[in-house]
C-alpha cells in the first residue's frame, strides 16, 4: 500500500497514523517473502477498516494489536491445518457483499471529513447527522477534498503518451500529493496529519473484557483478514494466467499464504501496526507493472518502511481532508458494479443485499452471519422447490418431477405416485441432477409395489430417452441414476481381479447393460443413423458423450492427434480420415460435421515447439497442422476470438485457429463439398475449455465465410449440437 492511502485508512480506523504505515510496510516484507502467492501485495487493507474501528471502540488501541497479533497464531494454525481452499468456500455474494457494505460504512464516515467535521459512532449516525454536517460544511476542506477526488479518478484515464507516463505515478500518491501543494501554497487553515514521534509509538498489551467478547474479536480478525487474503490470492492467479509469458510464476499456494499473512500480522501487531490482508488494488497493479517475482512485494514495504523513517516532515504537511476523500472513494469503488451483475446474473441478488445492509447496520461479523444464514436458507429453498406433475395420455401414466428430489419432497412424490392406478403403464420423468437416498426408497418401494399389481414403470430422463430402472438389491450400491463421476462400487472386493479395464467391463454388464440392452437392440436391428459427424481430439479428457449429452447412436465420431483433416491429395495424407468423412457424408448422409479442439492441446503445443520433426510418425502426421501455424502467424487473418476475449495464450490462439483451418479443410473433401452446394450439409466448428467445463461454438456468417469468433453455450434447453454445456 502507498503511504498516503495507509495513512488514509490509519485515519479511518481511529489508529495512530504509524500503524498504517507499520502495517504497509510488514505486510511488503514479511508477507512477501514467506506468502504463498509471490506477486501479492499486502497491507492495511480497506476491507479490514470497519472491523479494526469497532475493535478500537471497544477494547482500545493496544488492546487491537494484542487480538491482531493472536489472530496471526490463529491463521498459522489455520495453515498447519491446511484448510485454506475450504475458506474459499464462502459464496462470493457474501463477500463481495462484506465488501461493499464496508465500503458504504468507511464513505458515510469519511463524507464528514470531506467536509470539515467529524464522523460519528456508526453508519445510521453518520447518515443523520449529514444534514447538520452540510450546514457547517467548511470550503477550504470540501475543495481540497473535491480536488483529491477528481485526480484520483481522472488519474488512470489520462490519455495517451502523456497517461502513459504520468501514470507511472500512482493515482493516490499523485492526488494526495496535489492536494498537499495547493493547501501548503494557499495557506488553507485544515486539520493535517500529525505524526508522533516513533519514540512514544504505541505498543501492544493485554487486553481486558469477557473472554467471549475477545475471541470473537480474534476469530472475527482472523476470517476476514484470511478469506480477503485467500480471494486476492485467487485473483492475481487469474492475472497471472492472463498475461502469460514463461516468468509467469507458479499457482499461489495458498496454506503457505496463510502462513505468511499470519506471520505479518504477529509482526504487525507486535510493532503496534494495523492488522494485514492481501490487497487486491495493490497486487493488480503489481502484476500489470510486469513483476515477477516475490521480490516486488518486498520492496514496496521497504520502500514504505523508508518513507516513515526519512519524510516524517512531508507527511506532516497532508490535510487530513484528502486522505478521508482518498479512503471515501477506495470505500465507494468496493461496491464493484461488475460483481454486482455477475451476482445478478446467479440470482444471488437476495444474499448480496442482506450482507450489505446487515454489514452497515449491524457490523462485519453480525452481517457475515446474517449473510451465511440467508445463503443457507435460499440454497434450501431451491432445493426443495421441486415440481412433482402427473397426466393421463392414451392410457399411460406420466410423472415429471422437476427439480432436486430429496427427503423434503418424498411426502409429495408419494402422494402423486399413489394416485396412479393399479396395473397402469407409468413413465416417470426424473429432470433433476440430485437425488438422495430418501428419495430413492420411496421410488423403489412404489416401483416394487406397482409391479406386483401388474403395472408397469419406466424412469426416463428429461429428453424422454430410458435412463434408468431402480437395481436389483444384489447390486444397489451403484444407482443407475449416480451422476457421472468414475465412481467404483462399495461392494467391489478390495483386490480387484484382473486389470481396470476388465473391471469396468465386469461394472458395465452388471450395472449398465440391463438398461441400455433395448436400446442397442434397437440400434442393432435398424443399424446406425447418426445425425453429425463429430471430429476430435484423441485427448483422453475430452469425452464426447459427456459434453455433448450423446448416447449410442447419435454421433459418428472421428478422433485423431490434434483434430486434424488432411487435405484430399497429399501425399502424405491419411485415407482413414477421409475413407470416415467419405463414409458418413455418402452413406450415413450425416446432416452436420463438427470440428472441436480443446484447451491444452499437446499436438498445438508440439506444433509451437517445433517438434514436428518428419522423421517420427507423430512429426509427420502434425505436418497437416502446419496451415493452421501458418495462419494465426499470418497477418492477412485476424485472430480468433473466445467469447469477447482475446485468448489466453498461444497455445489457445492455435487451438482456436486450428479448428478455423481445419473446416477449411473439410471443405476441400469433394463428398464434403458436394453436400454443401446442395444445401444439405451444415459445418460446425467448437472449442471445449477442459478447466472451465465450458463450450464454445464458432459463429458463421453465411454458409461459405467463417468469422472467428467463438461464443459460449449457455445452459438452457439443449437442441441439435447447441447442448453442448458440460
Amino acid at each position: 500500500m502507498g503511504p498516503s492511502l495507509s495513512l488514509g485508512i490509519a485515519l479511518a480506523t481511529g489508529a495512530p497514523l504509524q500503524a498504517g504505515l507499520v502495517a504497509a510496510a510488514v505486510g511488503g516484507i514479511v508477507a512477501g517473502r514467506l506468502g504463498g502467492s509471490p506477486l501479492q501485495v499486502s497491507g492495511p487493507a480497506a476491507g479490514l477498516t470497519l472491523v479494526t474501528a469497532e475493535l478500537i471502540q471497544h477494547y482500545g488501541w493496544r488492546a487491537t494489536c494484542a487480538v491482531t497479533v493472536a489472530a496471526g497464531f490463529c491463521q498459522i494454525g489455520l495453515a498447519a491445518l491446511r484448510v485454506a481452499r475450504s475458506a474459499l468456500a464462502v459464496s462470493p455474494a457474501i463477500v463481495h457483499g462484506m465488501l461493499a457494505g464496508i465500503g458504504i460504512t468507511i464513505a458515510l464516515a469519511q463524507i464528514h471529513i470531506v467536509l470539515g467535521g467529524s464522523p460519528q459512532s456508526s453508519a445510521v449516525a453518520n447518515v443523520l447527522g449529514l444534514p447538520r454536517q452540510l450546514a457547517a460544511l467548511d470550503p477550504a476542506a470540501l475543495m481540497v477534498s473535491a480536488l483529491t477526488a477528481g485526480i484520483l479518478l481522472a488519474w488512470p484515464r489520462i490519455p495517451g503518451r502523456t497517461g502513459d507516463v504520468l501514470r507511472v505515478v500512482p493515482a493516490a500518491l499523485a492526488a494526495v500529493i496535489a492536494a498537499t501543494a495547493v493547501a501548503t501554497i494557499a495557506h488553507m487553515r485544515l486539520e493535517r496529519v500529525d505524526l508522533p514521534s516513533w519514540r512514544s509509538h504505541a505498543l501492544p498489551e493485554l487486553p481486558e473484557g469477557p473472554v467471549l467478547g475477545l475471541a470473537a474479536a480474534v476469530v472475527t480478525i482472523t476470517l476476514v483478514t484470511s478469506v480477503q487474503s485467500l480471494l486476492s490470492a485467487v485473483a492475481v492467479d487469474r492475472l497471472v494466467s492472463g498475461r502469460g509469458g514463461p516468468a509467469a510464476p507458479h499457482r499461489s499456494d495458498l496454506d503457505r499464504e496463510l502462513v505468511g499473512q499470519g506471520a505479518a500480522n504477529i509482526v504487525s501487531g507486535a510493532l503496534g501496526g494495523l492488522p494485514v490482508a492481501g490487497v487486491a488494488v495493490r497486487s493488480n497493479a503489481n502484476v500489470t507493472a510486469g513483476a515477477v517475482s516475490r521480490h516486488s512485494a518486498m520492496l514496496h514495504g521497504v520502500w514504505i518502511a523508508v518513507a516513515a523513517l526519512l519524510l516524517v516532515p512531508v507527511m506532516d504537511l497532508i490535510p487530513l481532508a484528502a486522505l478521508a476523500a482518498l479512503v471515501a472513494v477506495v470505500g465507494v469503488q468496493m461496491v464493484n458494479i461488475t460483481r454486482v451483475r455477475t451476482i445478478r446474473r446467479n440470482r444471488e441478488m437476495l444474499v448480496y443485499a442482506v450482507t450489505v445492509t446487515a454489514v452497515v447496520l449491524t457490523g462485519v461479523l453480525e452481517g457475515v452471519l446474517i449473510g451465511i444464514a440467508v445463503a443457507v436458507f435460499v440454497a434450501l429453498h431451491r432445493l426443495t422447490r421441486t415440481r412433482i406433475t402427473a397426466e393421463e395420455s392414451e392410457g399411460i401414466h406420466r410423472v415429471r418431477v422437476r427439480g432436486q428430489l430429496t427427503f423434503l419432497a418424498v411426502p409429495r412424490l408419494s402422494r402423486v405416485l399413489g394416485q396412479v392406478p393399479h396395473g397402469a403403464a407409468c413413465h416417470v420423468e426424473l429432470d433433476g441432477s440430485f437425488m438422495d437416498h430418501a428419495a430413492y426408497e420411496a421410488l423403489h418401494d412404489w416401483q416394487t409395489s406397482h409391479s406386483a399389481h401388474g403395472g408397469t414403470v419406466r424412469f426416463t430422463g428429461r429428453a424422454g430417452t430410458r435412463i434408468s430402472e431402480p437395481a436389483a438389491e444384489a447390486h444397489g450400491c451403484c444407482r443407475p441414476w449416480t451422476p457421472w463421476r468414475n465412481h467404483h462400487c462399495q461392494d467391489t472386493p478390495q483386490k480387484p481381479r484382473g486389470h481396470r479395464l476388465a473391471t469396468g467391463l465386469r461394472s458395465f454388464q452388471r450395472d449398465t447393460a440391463p438398461l441400455v440392452r433395448d436400446e442397442l437392440a434397437r440400434l442393432a436391428r435398424e443399424g446406425q443413423r447418426p445425425s453429425q459427424l463429430f471430429l476430435t481430439c484423441a485427448d483422453s479428457r475430452l469425452v464426447t458423450s459427456m459434453i455433448t449429452a450423446s448416447g449410442p447412436g447419435d454421433l459418428f465420431t472421428v478422433r485423431n492427434v490434434g483434430n486434424l483433416v488432411p487435405l484430399p491429395g497429399d501425399d502424405s495424407g491419411d485415407d482413414s480420415v477421409a475413407a470416415a468423412i467419405e463414409y458418413a457424408v455418402d452413406v450415413l448422409e450425416v446432416e452436420s460435421i463438427t470440428v472441436c479442439g480443446h484447451s491444452g492441446c499437446g499436438a498445438m503445443q508440439a506444433l509451437l515447439n517445433g517438434a514436428a520433426d518428419d522423421r517420427t510418425p507423430l512429426g509427420r502426421w502434425l505436418r497437416h497442422a502446419r496451415p493452421s501455424l501458418k495462419r494465426m502467424r499470418s497477418r492477412h487473418h485476424t485472430w480468433a476470438r473466445i467469447s469477447g476475449r482475446l485468448p489466453a495464450d498461444a497455445v489457445e490462439q492455435l487451438c482456436l485457429t486450428n479448428v478455423v483451418q481445419q473446416l477449411e479443410h473439410l471443405r476441400a473433401h469433394p463428398p464434403v463439398a458436394r453436400r454443401l452446394a446442395e444445401g444439405r450439409l451444415q459445418l460446425h466448428g467448437m472449442y471445449f475449455h477442459v478447466g472451465e467445463a465450458q463450450a464454445y461454438l464458432l459463429t458463421s456468417t453465411d454458409e461459405h465465410e467463417i468469422d472467428e469468433v467463438f461464443d459460449r453455450v449457455c445452459p438452457g434447453p439443449p437442441s441439435a449440437l447447441e447442448k453442448t454445456t458440460a
